[in-house]
């Protein structure tokens, strides 16, 4: 029995399906096949009944392959305590952000981290939070920087990161740009948003997704760019949201259309979510430490700012 083997039945029992589970091990199919046939000549027991597609674990095959995940887990461990003891960082790491989070974190980060950890092979990819989440819980992604939704997927750790104002942004001529922006109770008509699966503002009695209030219904931009927000409403007038950190992006004359949101404040809590299992802490510290010096220490979680994650 080998470290692989329980790799390779971890793999098939999360895919069903031999190809995939192939490629994500990096192996050929007849390989991974012929491997998990070897294991279960070695334990006398079928793991996988081939007669069904896709395939599925026998009963005795459930209760190894759970078995095999925590030797794995541990495995792993062993892995980076040796790496800790030799002070290197190296491996794969696939992060995932939202779109509207991505152009304040990416171009300072990518090259800082790269600098700092020249041994990690990081993958970045843009997802909505739902997909990015139910990605995390699935582990074909190791982190998801997302801002949270109510109920997290069952399996899914949030880490809170750091917590982002949100302002609106008005053209010259929008008839109601010199009233209070008051949370709750917002301009409905001319009011540009993202569509639903990049939403940005939810909770405390303030949310544009889906929004119609008995006005003129508000436009929505299907797509995750707040700098093409912005383009709309210099073009087309009325007015959208933006987060605190696209304020540095914008022109002295753009500047002078942001408003306030009050009563109360509206924000967004951008965090860190893993695997509830996940085991890398060390990386996973350091995706925390490069993120620390791209956002204003202000805006960290004070927890994040003071201590690193442990797991």
């Amino acid at each position: 029995m080998t470290i692989q083997q329980l790799e390779y039945i971890v793999a098939l029992d999360k895919h069903r399906r031999f190809v995939e589970a192939a490629e994500e091990c990096g192996v050929t199919q007849p390989t991974l096949s012929a491997m998990i046939m070897k294991l279960e000549e070695e334990l006398d027991v079928k793991i996988f009944d081939r007669s069904k597609h896709p395939v599925e674990p026998t009963a005795t095959g459930r209760l190894l392959i759970r078995q095999a995940e925590t030797a794995l887990k541990e495995a792993y461990r062993l892995k980076e305590t040796v790496a800790s003891e030799r002070g290197s960082l190296a491996g794969d790491l696939s992060l995932g952000i939202i779109p509207t989070a991505a152009p304040y974190i990416l171009p300072l980060f990518l090259s800082r981290y790269r600098e700092a950890y020249p041994d990690v092979r990081l993958r970045i990819s843009e997802f909505s939070a739902a997909e990015g989440l139910e990605r995390v819980r699935t582990s074909d992604l190791d982190i998801m920087i997302a801002s949270m939704p109510d109920a997290v997927p069952q399996g899914v750790l949030s880490v809170p990161l750091y917590r982002e104002r949100f302002y609106a942004y008005v053209s010259p001529g929008y008839p109601y740009r010199d009233t209070p922006f008051v949370a709750g109770n917002m301009p409905s008509d001319n009011v540009w948003v993202l569509c639903q699966g990049h939403c940005i503002v939810k909770g405390g009695g303030f949310s544009f997704c889906n929004r119609n209030n008995g006005g003129a219904p508000a436009h929505v931009y299907d797509a995750g760019s707040i700098d093409t927000l912005v383009r709309i409403v210099d073009a087309s007038g009325g007015y959208t949201v933006i987060p605190e950190l696209h304020i540095k992006y914008l022109t002295d004359g753009q500047r002078r259309n942001v408003r306030e949101i009050v009563d109360p404040e509206v924000h967004r809590e951008i965090s860190l979510a893993i695997r509830t299992d996940y085991i890398r802490e060390r990386l996973l510290n350091s995706v925390v430490d490069i993120v620390k010096t791209v956002i204003p220490a202000e805006m960290l979680d004070d927890r994040i700012r003071r201590f690193p994650v442990r797991l």
